[in-house]
This record gives C-alpha cells, structure tokens and sequence, in this order.
C-alpha cells in the first residue's frame, strides 16, 4: 500500500486497518463507531507550536484581542495567573477566550446599559459610551427597508458605525476590564479539555453534537495543553482520508440520504443586504448560530456570508467604515473585503459565496470545506435560490452517533458550562 501523503492520511490509514478487522455484522456506522473509539486522540497531529498561545487572566480585553489579531487566531485558553505552579489545568485554565465572546459580551453590556438593567449603572462607563449610541432599535420602513434607530436624536448618537466601535475600543472601559473578569459573567466557550488517552470518538462528538468549536488536548495528569483540535482540523483531516475505501463507502453518498442539510428552509436564520450588520449578529448571538447568509432584495439569493468570527474587525478596524451612518451587512461586507485587500490578507470574505446542491456527495462538500479554508456552505436549487446550510458541525454528527450512556460521568468537575449550554 502506498504511504500515506501526510500525518492525516496516516489516521485515515488506521481507520482503514481497523475497519478491515471489525466484526462483521456491525453497520458501517458501527464499524466507524468502533474504529474511532479505538484511536486515542494523542494520535492527532500536533497543531504548531506558534499556534497554542494562551491568555493571562489579568490581560484586558484590548491586549487580548491584539493578542489574537497578532497570532491570526481566532481563540485561546485563559490561564489563571493567580494558580500556583504546580495546579492540574483544571485549576490553571478558567475558559476559552474568541473574538466574538469579547464582541457579544460588550454588546450585551451596551444593551443592559441602553436598558438600565442590573450591571450597567448610571456613569459607568459602558452606560456612558452607550449615551452617546443612544437605544439601538430597529424598524421597518413602508418600503420594506429595515432601518436603525435609537432614542436620541442627535447625528453622534443616531450613527452605529466606525465612530461607535472606535468609541468603545479607544475607551478606558475596554482598555482596564479584564478578560478573566470577564469569562465567568459570559463564557463563550468553557474550558473543557481532552486528555490524551482519550479517544477520537470522544473528540468526534465533543466537536459535533456538544458543540465545541476547539478541543486543547492535555496529558494526563499534566498541566499544560499538549494540542488544539478544531472541527477545521478534523475536516483537514477528512479531505486527506479522500480515496480510502473506509472513506469511500460514506464519503459517496448524497447529501440527502444523509439527511442534510438538517434545518429546513423556513428556519434557516438570514440577514438581508440592507439590514444593519449589528442585526446580523445579534441574530447570531440570540439563535446561536456561528454565521448567516446575506441575502439580495428578493430574500431568495445569498450575496455573502457573515460569520461570528467576522466580529473581529468590528474591534480591530473600526476606522475602516467610519463615515458611514449606519452599517448594513451589504456596506460591512464591501468595507472589510477592501480593507483586507489593501491589507493583502487572505480569507473567505474575499470569495463569492461557496454553494452546493442537494445531489452532491458529502465527499465534494468536504473538499470544498477544506479547500476553502470556510466553515459553512449554502445549499441552492437549480435557480441558485438558498434553501438550506451545512457546517462543519452537520458533516462531523453524521460520521459518528452517541452512544448509551457513553459519557457516563466524563463532564463531572468541568468548569460550569453555560446555562444555555447542551453539554
């Protein structure tokens, strides 16, 4: 057999050797079941070393994200300064920090300032950044137009643009609060770690039906983070697995027999063009989505897509839209795609929307997944109209299932998770 082309074939090829040997009358599905759970995660290549950047607790939300913005990364563990040397990493590490947990959390602290709720008082300072916004509401105008407005009536407080975000990110607020404060009032992803005996079936379902965008792998017993597995690694991984008959025999078949894309058109959460790019996440935020489509004035085609990641540029290059008076998702689209070319950076946002179609297999959607460097992609009709998504997520729960009482009490002792959290 010819030797595999990279460190990710050569799981692929153990797969492969597991599956010629398992029991004959389990399902394929089984058979993967069993082939994944007898892989440990130690096996997964080591994610560069650059890559693994941890936050202190005491850095503010400024240093954080030019922490991020610096490394072209998009998340990192928070390390608790105030543990002692020897902690395990339970104790060490207190959450993961992204992008758009510091975005959503100063957003959600401008609406409870905007609405006088608990948290926000008089003349504190996201309750004085957001007297200058004034309340952030929005209407729909006779013509079908959605417009932002707020209560004051002033042009300062009527603009939710550059002006706002270069406001809030210039202020003293964002430049003392830090991140560890931060992480217990709005965790956005908590810190819940893998240990290197533990397997990839494990990692498979942490990553699909609970959720977790990136998984840090420590030793057992140790107390520093070894690995970073993402879903993108673990579709890198499945692109190099191309070709393999393990592969072959799931990878051929349609989206439809696999029951994809799994929400139907009429939930599918979008943004029109002319909509406010604050409404773009908020919506987000509120349906818990990790990215939507920007849809034209008909509401049937897709011009873009807008992903929670894309916050970012919400905090590290406001001047970018300055002068205009409000943002739309069409205008915030056009500004970074700029801003990124003149900055000559690579990323989605550059590309026309990736879309597929019902009748394509999920062998092609990986490779374009993969390819891309995207987390999503539209699924289309023969008119080009978008009826459905699939993520990175839907492809990873359809290689394996859960099974009875698999975890068993493997979540006991994990930093609380979120309330809204289905872990």
């Amino acid at each position: 057999m010819e030797s595999p082309r990279s460190p990710e074939a050569e799981i692929g090829h153990r797969v492969e050797d597991l599956w010629e040997v398992a029991e004959p009358q389990l399902s394929p599905s089984e058979k993967l079941n069993s082939c994944f759970e007898d892989i440990p995660v130690d096996s997964f290549p080591r994610t560069h070393p650059s890559q693994v950047i941890e936050i202190p607790s005491d850095a503010s939300l400024a240093e954080t994200v030019e922490i991020l913005s610096k490394n072209k990364i998009l998340s990192a563990p928070i390390r608790n300064v105030e543990a002692p040397e020897d902690a395990s990493w339970m104790d060490k590490y207190i959450g993961i920090v992204e992008f758009a947990g510091i975005a959503m959390w100063l957003l959600s602290q401008s609406d409870a300032a905007a609405n006088g709720t608990a948290g926000s008082r008089i003349g504190s300072p996201v309750s004085n950044i957001v007297s200058r916004l004034g309340s952030l509401t929005f209407r729909r105008t006779s013509s079908g137009r959605v417009e932002t407005t707020t209560d004051s009536e002033s042009d300062e407080a009527a603009s939710v643009g550059g002006s706002f975000f270069e406001t809030l990110t210039s202020s003293e607020f964002y430049k003392n609060t830090k991140v560890g404060d931060i992480s217990g009032s709005f965790r956005w992803a908590p810190f819940l770690a893998l240990q290197t005996s533990d397997t990839f079936l494990t990692m498979l379902l942490l990553l699909s039906k609970y959720r977790m965008k990136s998984l840090p792998v420590v030793e057992v017993g140790g107390d520093k983070i070894e690995n970073i597995i993402t879903q993108s690694s673990v579709m890198h991984m499945l692109a190099e697995c191309v070709g393999l008959p393990w592969f072959e025999s799931w990878g051929t078949k349609k989206l439809s027999e696999l029951g994809l894309p799994i929400m139907k058109p009429s939930k599918l959460v979008k943004v029109n063009e002319d909509q406010p790019v604050l409404k773009a996440f908020q919506l987000m935020r509120e349906k818990g989505v990790g990215g939507l489509p920007v849809m034209d004035t008909s509401g049937a085609k897709a011009i873009g897509n807008i992903s929670i990641r894309d916050v970012q540029y919400l905090l590290t290059a406001p001047k970018i839209y300055k002068e205009h008076r409000t943002i739309t998702t069409k205008d915030f689209l056009t500004a970074v795609r700029h801003h990124l070319q003149d900055q000559h950076e690579a990323s989605p946002l550059l590309h026309d929307v990736i879309t597929c179609k019902k009748d394509d297999t999920i062998k092609d959607i990986i490779l374009k997944l993969d390819s891309e460097k995207i987390h999503r992609i539209y699924v289309v009709d023969d008119k080009g109209n978008t009826e459905g998504v699939i993520t990175l997520r839907d492809i990873i729960s359809k290689l394996v299932h859960e099974p009875r009482h698999y975890f068993g009490d493997f979540f006991d002792g994990v930093v609380p998770l979120p309330a809204n959290s289905s872990v």
